[in-house]
């Protein structure tokens, strides 16, 4: 099992080496350092701690890809955090995000390539995701308004919910706009960011992709809403069977794609495209 504590560890290695050229080269301070390093010992407790309850005994080739996503977020943590610096570089912040954007078109190739799909694979895809949004909504919340932390706090407000009410724990069947809005809030919160557009294009933007959100959202819980009470989903006509996935204790993937999951209450409410 030594691949386990290793790829983790390894992940936790190159967490720091990333701090530390972000800290020579643009500075992130002592609050930056502190936040990255805790994301990152939590990134390699919990990813190891996955690989156990799969009963893995190593990263897949997706799940390195994940990986590599999931440290360039921790970047992108430590730069937003406030710091004795003044307001994050946008000239390293947006790149760094718009990257782990970009492999996530990548990760759900390699696993389909490779045939290593899985759902440790879909999860820590999809909780990279949503840490994304969320980091990127705090970012801009002093410049857009404090509105725009609904956008990363949504999924886990549904997360919640479900703890809360069991019928909200149900499995989704698929749907595809579900995987365009995800996808949408990314890039508009990375465009917000690089500060290219006027500050009320930008709000307006930002608002859209907040009203797109809430209505896929809305309608997800609507769906739970009518079936709280029907017969399972396996036995209704015409919804393909998925696993359901419990409240996290790391997105719907798009049709035919072997990493799918359906339900907004487990790995990712912001759907994930792997």
């Amino acid at each position: 099992m030594s691949t386990v504590r290793n790829g983790p560890l390894v992940g936790l290695i190159v967490q720091f080496i990333l701090l530390a050229g972000l800290a020579v080269t643009v500075g992130i301070g002592v609050s930056g350092w502190l936040a990255g390093l805790a994301y990152g010992v939590a990134l390699a407790g919990l990813l190891r701690r996955g690989l156990r309850a799969a009963g893995a005994d190593r990263l897949a080739p997706a799940d390195r890809v994940t990986l590599a996503r999931a440290l360039l977020v921790g970047g992108v943590l430590a730069l937003v955090v406030p710091g004795p610096g003044g307001p994050a570089p946008v000239a390293v912040l947006v790149p760094l995000a718009a990257l782990a954007l970009a492999l996530d078109a990548v990760d759900g190739g390699v696993a389909r390539r490779t045939g290593t799909a899985s759902a440790l694979g879909a999860r820590f895809d999809m909780e990279v995701d949503a840490f994304l949004i969320l980091v990127l909504s705090v970012h801009l919340a002093p410049s857009v308004g404090g509105w725009v932390l609904a956008i990363g706090g949504m999924r886990y407000a549904f997360v919640a919910a479900g703890w809360l009410l069991p019928w909200m724990r149900g499995t989704l069947p698929p749907r595809y706009w579900r995987k365009v809005v995800a996808a949408a809030q990314g890039l508009v919160l990375v465009v917000a960011a690089a500060g290219v557009l006027p500050p009320v294009a930008a709000t307006a933007l930002v608002a859209g992709a907040l009203a797109l959100l809430v209505e896929s959202f809305g309608r997800d819980v609507a769906w739970l809403w009518r079936h709280r009470r029907g017969r399972p989903l396996a036995a209704r006509p015409g919804y393909p069977m998925a696993a359901p996935v419990r409240p996290p204790g790391a997105s719907a993937r798009a049709p035919g794609s072997t990493r799918a999951a359906s339900s907004r209450s487990g790995p990712g409410a912001s759907p994930a495209r792997r």
